[in-house]
């Protein structure tokens, strides 16, 4: 990670404590989970969305869409949980999105989304724990 200074820290051994291998590999190494592998893809309830790292509430459930893509999108962040930098990896240009509180790598945000701000957050659903609304 970079050496910006988030609220929560930890060592990586702490990191990989807390962490499986594969929420590891996604949020500390910038890794992507395989498309269609998680199960938050597909979940419909009303809840909220949290960083998987330190479960800051990243997104609500209204601003989910399906987006065919293999991951859970939404086309909203709540305010001030995520933060952007420019990812030059694989040969292309692609803006990251990371979590402001821990810094956790949560996947990208692409301009092809549905109105009303035409942005798609692609996020790894192994990055966030899901929290359903009390019935």
């Amino acid at each position: 990670m970079d050496a910006q200074n988030f609220t929560v820290t930890r060592t990586d051994a702490e990191w990989r404590k807390l962490l499986t291998p594969e929420q590891y590999q996604v949020m500390r190494a910038h890794g992507t989970e395989r498309a269609g592998s998680c199960a938050l893809n597909y979940e419909k309830r009303d809840g909220t969305f949290s960083c998987a790292g330190c479960e800051q509430e990243l997104f609500a459930s209204t601003r989910k869409f399906e987006s065919g893509t293999g991951w859970p999108s939404f086309n909203d962040p709540v305010e001030g949980s995520v933060e952007t930098t420019v990812d030059r990896s694989f040969g292309m240009v692609r803006t990251e999105v990371h979590c402001s509180r821990c810094g956790s790598h949560l996947g990208h945000v692409f301009e092809d989304g549905p109105a009303p701000t035409f942005l798609r957050y692609c996020i790894n659903g192994v990055a966030m724990d899901f929290h359903p609304t009390s019935e």
